[in-house]
C-alpha cells in the first residue's frame, strides 16, 4: 500500500449471497487493481474490504452499489478501515 492509499470496509445487504456477488466484486477488484477481500457473513450480508488509490476505491465502491445481474443491493454501509489491517496482496475471496 502506498502512502496516499485509502482503506475502506463495506457491508452490503439485500440479495447478495448465492448470486455471484463475491466473484463479481473480485473481477472488478482485479480490473481496477484494488487489494483486499470479500466474504459472506452469517447474517446474509457480504463484507468487503479494499485498499488502493482514493479515486480507484471510489470507482470500486460504485460496483458494490450495483452488484451482479441476479443481486439486489438494498443497502451499502461504509466505514474507514485501519490501514494496518488492510491486505497488501491481490484481492481475495474468503
Amino acid at each position: 500500500m502506498s502512502h496516499g492509499d485509502t482503506a475502506s470496509r463495506w457491508l452490503i445487504s439485500g440479495r447478495v449471497q448465492g448470486v455471484g456477488f463475491r466473484w463479481f466484486v473480485y473481477r472488478y477488484a482485479e480490473e481496477l487493481g484494488v487489494q483486499g477481500w470479500a466474504r459472506n457473513l452469517p447474517d446474509g450480508r457480504v463484507e468487503v474490504v479494499a485498499t488502493g488509490e482514493p479515486r480507484v476505491v471510489e470507482q470500486f465502491e460504485q460496483v458494490l452499489h450495483r452488484g451482479p445481474l441476479l443481486a439486489r443491493v438494498e443497502h451499502v454501509e461504509k466505514e474507514d478501515y485501519p490501514h494496518e489491517l488492510a491486505a497488501s496482496k491481490p484481492f481475495d475471496i474468503r
